[in-house]
């Protein structure tokens, strides 16, 4: 049982699982409140542990390191949800992790994700559990296509899972149940995609960051628009729908809540992700609390802060093939804030940092972006890919 009374203090020390950006991040506003940081992740010199003040170079299954790390943080959190859940078992057992395993093993499966979603009372899309194509025969008579089947567990980016757009499809995405169960979900007509990022410390104090409106290339979230250009009602239901999952949960920590915005402005919720997220990177400049502060106050059982937008803001992520654009093209960038995460080989769709722009209306923010690709600029300069 976790000591409510239990505060980490500055000079302590935060143990992080995974090393990317997310970690990265985490680590920043850690050093810069006066905690120390080590991070286990088997890449050397991995994002975060170019920032932490060790690195534990290990696979996460490694037991031997897990024990090393255990004995050398105060508290331990983690960075993405597809870690080993038996090894952080054995963490809450031998260490501090305010964060527990039941959020991260319901994450890690969307089965288990979306009963726990409807449990806390909250609608998602029509669905089915499949573990076989017969399963999937007979869910397609009662889900009509459209409908995208997906793995219950893995996938990221939009991999894992295989748009049904009639009856002819099914073949096709039979192919993954070879990756195990899956589940078939109604394709939702949504207008738009947002994304709720609230953080809830050990006493159940919440703090949530304004509404984030997400536009996606390839799957992948290319910018976030910062306040969502969406109706009163439907932000009030979107954040509503997040706080009664966060507290059903009983979340230690930061979990993004994404969701689809109908026509009429109901909201489904897509997926649920415990930790910062990329939908939230603009909180570093546009918010007075940015939500990697904001985790590390929760976990580390101190007060949240304020989440007001200090100015509308348009954040877009750089792609292994943005970097070079992005390098030679500086002086086109000098009102935006960029982050680059250190990772060493830029490939193709890999996240690679970030850019946000604040500015006083958030049709100033767009009219300095291409509202389809900002990265067309190599097209007008010249510069190659």
């Amino acid at each position: 049982m976790i000591s409510l009374t239990k505060t980490i203090l500055p000079g302590q020390t935060i143990g992080i699982i995974g090393g990317g950006q997310l970690g990265q991040m985490m680590a920043l506003e850690a050093k810069s409140m006066g905690f120390r940081v080590i991070v286990l992740d088997p890449t050397p010199d991995c994002p975060t542990g170019q920032v932490a003040d060790e690195q534990i170079v290990a696979a996460y299954t490694n037991l031997s390191a897990i024990m090393e790390l255990a004995q050398k943080s105060d508290v331990i959190t983690y960075e993405f949800e597809n870690i080993d859940a038996d090894a952080l078992d054995w963490l809450t057992k031998n260490a501090y992790v305010p964060q527990g395993t039941d959020i991260l093993r319901m994450t890690q499966n969307r089965i288990y994700e979306k009963e726990a979603i409807q449990k806390a009372g909250v609608p998602v899309a029509p669905y089915e559990v499949i573990m076989n194509e017969q399963d999937l025969n007979i869910a397609l008579e009662k889900i009509e296509p459209p409908a995208v089947l997906k793995t219950a567990t893995g996938g990221y980016d939009g991999k894992g899972q295989w748009v049904i757009k009639d009856f002819t499809d099914r073949n096709e995405a039979a192919t993954l149940f070879t990756h195990g169960p899956c589940v078939l979900e109604k394709w939702v007509p949504f207008t738009k995609e947002i994304s709720v990022i609230i953080t809830r410390n050990l006493h159940g104090d919440t703090a949530i960051l304004p509404v984030g409106e997400n536009i996606h290339h390839n799957n992948i979230l290319h910018q976030t628009i910062v306040p969502a250009r969406i109706r009163e009602q439907t932000e009030k239901l979107a954040i509503h729908a997040a706080t009664k999952i966060a507290d059903f949960l009983h979340l230690v920590g930061t979990l993004a809540v994404e969701m689809f915005v109908t026509e009429d402005g109901e909201v489904f919720i897509n997926e649920l992700a415990p930790r910062p997220h990329n939908s939230g990177h603009y909180s570093i400049e546009a918010c007075e609390t940015s939500q990697f502060e904001q985790h590390i106050r929760a976990i580390c059982n101190w007060p949240l802060g304020a989440t007001s937008l200090l100015k509308p803001a348009v954040m877009v992520n750089i792609l292994g093939e943005h970097v070079e654009p992005l390098l030679e093209n500086l002086h086109h960038f000098k009102d935006w804030k960029i982050h680059l995460y250190g990772k060493k080989e830029a490939k193709t769709g890999r996240k690679m940092g970030h850019i946000t722009r604040l500015c006083d209306s958030m049709n100033e923010a767009l009219l300095h972006i291409d509202a389809n690709n900002i990265w067309k600029i190599q097209k007008v300069t010249g510069a190659s890919k």
